[in-house]
């Protein structure tokens, strides 16, 4: 079963915080990104920790190997259930970061998370493709791309959800995909280009569906989850 990530891509601590508590019920996971890493990181990940909710790291690392690992080793903590860095970075910088996460995993006795690469942003056109030297469409950048973080060790892709059946053809149902881009019928696309429906994204196969404006910016995000959910069971 496909599973949710509500995005915490919000200006302050206390609002993160309600968030949490208004969807604790419903056993989300919540994205920490880098509006929270740069604004309020120890209280949010403290907050996670003491609430005992998974939350995924939306670092996006992307530096030479000795740095991501060092950035990779700070990040794992209790409740981290996915990190994730960028494929662009390279094997060896994904390697490094998969050994530095297992290493501090072992060393604080917690789980190791998953470590997702971050393929073709959801936000890239083919222009854009384009325009910083990509070759190929989406689809074939994503999929080079997931295939070196496969063979680098990481659990699996940050990707739209329209390159998962692709993706899974050619890499196997096994490699986790983590699909950000996710929309309700009716909710606006903002700066997102290649969407899909919470039950489109789950019929071709998505792993993990990241949702955040329409429950975070709803009247009611408890409701507004709730509906996500149903739409994703409905398509399971």
């Amino acid at each position: 079963m496909a599973q949710l990530i509500v995005a915490l891509d919000v200006p302050s601590a206390d609002r993160a915080e309600h968030l949490i508590d208004e969807l604790y019920e419903l056993d989300v996971i919540f994205k920490i990104g880098m509006e929270s890493l740069y604004g309020y990181p120890e209280r949010i990940f403290s907050y996670c920790e003491a609430r005992d909710v998974r939350y995924f790291v939306d670092a996006k690392l992307h530096d030479i190997p000795r740095t991501v690992g060092a950035a990779m080793r700070a990040l794992v903590r209790p409740g981290a259930h996915i990190v994730n860095v960028h494929a662009l970075g390279g094997p060896e910088m994904m390697r490094e970061a998969v050994a530095a996460a297992a290493e501090r995993a072992a060393e604080l006795g917690t789980s190791q998370p998953h470590i997702f690469a971050v393929t073709i942003l959801t936000s890239h056109s083919s222009g854009d493709l384009a325009a910083i030297g990509l070759h190929g469409d989406a689809e074939a950048n994503a999929t080079r791309l997931a295939m070196l973080a496969r063979d680098a060790g990481c659990s699996g892709v940050v990707c739209s959800a329209h390159e998962v059946a692709a993706l899974k053809a050619r890499l196997g149902a096994d490699f986790l995909t983590l699909t950000p881009g996710i929309r309700p019928g009716g909710s606006e696309h903002g700066d997102q280009r290649r969407v899909m429906t919470p039950g489109q994204a789950v019929a071709v196969g998505a792993d993990y569906l990241v949702v955040g404006r329409p429950i975070t910016g709803a009247n009611d995000p408890l409701a507004a989850a709730r509906a996500v959910l149903d739409e994703m069971r409905a398509h399971a």
